[in-house]
């Protein structure tokens, strides 16, 4: 059998571990090229070195929250264009309003949506 080689990047941002090794495992399974943080401070300087092509990314962390985050990406040269998914249980009518001007390429509820699921949006919005 062979592997379907993307060699897309992605980084998984999320404090919870659980999600973070489900996500990272169902992503390298996939064929793609993942890294992982548990915060947004370490998100941001995984970001940097990594250079992803999407970032799952969590809205509520420690140290740095997902919005604070996306917004020093989008402030960086190497930043302004990845994709960004918000994978996150807040829903989307409590999310930060800035959201929607930091360009993002979707929103989740983790809740609402099977890994699988993710996947296949991760997989259209990389297309």
């Amino acid at each position: 059998m062979s592997m379907i080689v993307k060699n897309k990047k992605i980084l998984i941002v999320d404090d919870e571990e659980p999600i973070r090794n489900l996500y990272t495992y169902k992503f390298k399974l996939g064929g793609y090229n993942v890294e992982s943080a548990k915060d947004g401070k370490t998100g941001l300087i995984v970001t940097q070195n990594f250079n992803p092509d999407m970032i799952l990314l969590d809205l509520m962390m420690p140290e740095m929250n997902g919005e604070e985050m996306l917004e020093e990406v989008r402030q960086q040269e190497w930043g302004k264009d990845i994709k960004v998914l918000i994978l996150t249980n807040i829903g989307k009518d409590e999310a930060p309003a800035i959201l929607r001007f930091l360009n993002i390429s979707g929103y989740v509820v983790k809740a609402n949506h099977t890994p699988q699921q993710v996947f296949d949006i991760v997989e259209h919005l990389l297309k």
